[in-house]
C-alpha cells in the first residue's frame, strides 16, 4: 500500500517526533515523506519525497508569534497552487501531522486523510482549555490541516484517541545526570531580553538555546548556543530543570527525564495555550510572560520547585499498528503489518 505521510515543518516538535514514526512506517508500507514549513530546525534523517513552503507561524523576539512576518513570508498564491495540484490521488491514505497542503488537497479530491497529530488532541472535547477563550485561534486550529479522523498526543490520556507523547529514542537513550544548570529555550523571546531577565538570577547556569545567534558565546551565568539537536538532549539530559515555551515535545520530553519544568505560553498561539492548561492539571508552574515581575517566581521555581514522575511508555509502534489496520485494508502486495 502506497502511503504519505506529511508533516509540518514550523517549531522542531513535528520533525522531532518523525524521527521516530518514519522508520515504523517504512517497515510496514510504501512510503513517501511529506515536509511543508520553513522554520524547523530539526532535519530528519530520511528522504524527504516532497518538500514545500507550506504556510508557517513566524517566531517574533518579544514572546509571540509575529502576525504579519507570517503573512508577509506566506506564498498564498503558491499554497494555492500547491493544495490543488498535489498528486493525493496516488496514495492509499494520507498521515497527516498539521500539515495544511495535504489536508486540503485530500479534503478537495475526496482521498482518505487522517490526522495523527498533538493538535488533534488539542482539539477533543475532554481536553484542558485555557480560562480565557479565544474563538479565532481555536478556528484556525481546527481549519489549518482539517482530516476526516483525529488521533493525538496529549501529555495525558484526556479523551479517546489520545495518546501519550512519542518520546523520541535519543532522549529515551540519553543518559540522565543532574549538573545542576538550567536549559532554556524560549524561540520567540530575542537573546539580549533573555540575557536581561536570566543575569538577575546571577547564582544560576543558564544554557540559552537561541534561534537568533549562530555562535556560541557567554555573558556573565549564561551560555548562549545556536541550536543543535545533538547538544540540547545532552544539556536537557544534564540539567537539573527547563524553562521553555508551551509547545509540546520540549515539555513533554522534560516530564519524561524527570526534570524540573516552567513554561511560558508563546503570545498569539492558542495551541501553547491550551498546552499550559494541560501543564497545570498536572502541576507544573505556568509564567504569562517574561517581564521583569515574573522574577520571583523564576527564583522560587529555582530554589524549590520539583520535578514530577511521569511515566511515559513507548507505545509508538502500537499506535502506528492500529492506525493502520483501521484504514488500510491489506493488499496482497503490500508489506504485512
Amino acid at each position: 500500500m502506497k502511503v504519505l505521510y506529511a508533516i509540518q515543518g514550523t517549531g522542531n516538535g513535528h520533525v522531532s517526533r518523525a524521527r521516530d514514526i518514519v522508520p515504523l512506517l517504512q517497515q510496514k508500507v510504501d512510503l513517501d515523506i511529506l515536509i511543508s514549513g520553513i522554520q524547523a530546525d530539526v532535519s530528519l534523517p530520511y528522504p524527504v519525497t516532497y518538500q514545500m513552503r507550506g504556510m508557517s507561524f513566524i517566531f517574533g523576539k518579544s514572546g509571540g508569534v509575529d502576525i504579519l512576518e507570517t503573512y508577509r513570508r506566506t506564498n498564498t498564491c503558491q499554497l494555492w497552487k500547491d493544495i490543488h495540484h498535489f498528486p493525493v490521488e496516488k496514495y492509499d491514505l494520507i498521515i497527516n501531522d498539521f500539515e495544511p497542503v495535504t489536508a486540503w488537497a485530500s479534503q478537495i479530491k475526496k482521498k482518505p486523510c487522517i490526522s495523527l497529530s498533538h493538535q488533534s488532541a488539542i482539539l477533543a472535547p475532554h481536553s484542558p482549555q485555557p480560562k480565557k477563550g479565544d474563538a479565532f485561534g481555536k478556528m484556525i486550529l481546527k481549519r489549518y490541516a482539517p482530516a476526516a479522523m483525529q488521533y493525538g498526543f496529549h501529555f495525558a490520556a484526556f479523551d479517546d484517541n489520545i495518546f501519550t507523547p512519542v518520546i523520541r529514542k535519543e532522549i529515551r537513550n540519553a543518559e540522565v545526570k543532574n549538573k545542576g544548570h538550567y536549559t532554556v529555550y524560549l524561540p520567540s523571546y530575542d537573546d539580549e531580553k533573555l540575557i536581561k531577565r536570566l543575569k538577575k538570577i546571577s547564582d544560576v547556569k543558564w544554557h540559552v538555546f537561541s534561534k537568533h545567534t549562530k555562535q556560541k558565546h557567554k555573558v556573565k551565568n549564561i551560555r548562549i548556543k545556536p541550536i543543535n539537536n545533538e547538544s540540547f538532549i545532552k544539556s536537557l539530559a544534564s540539567s537539573e530543570g527547563i524553562l521553555c515555551g508551551a509547545g509540546f515535545e520540549t515539555p513533554a520530553e522534560a516530564l519524561y527525564l524527570n526534570k524540573k519544568l516552567m513554561v511560558i505560553p508563546m503570545k498569539n498561539q492558542f495551541e501553547q495555550h491550551c498546552n499550559a492548561a494541560a501543564l497545570e492539571t498536572l502541576g507544573i508552574p505556568v509564567l504569562k510572560n517574561l517581564k521583569k515581575k515574573q522574577l520571583p517566581k523564576i527564583e522560587d521555581w529555582v530554589s524549590g520547585g520539583r520535578s514530577l514522575e511521569i511515566h511515559y511508555p513507548d507505545i509508538t509502534e502500537e499506535i502506528i499498528d492500529m492506525v493502520l489496520s483501521k484504514h488500510l485494508a491489506l493488499h496482497p502486495h503490500s508489506k504485512s503489518l
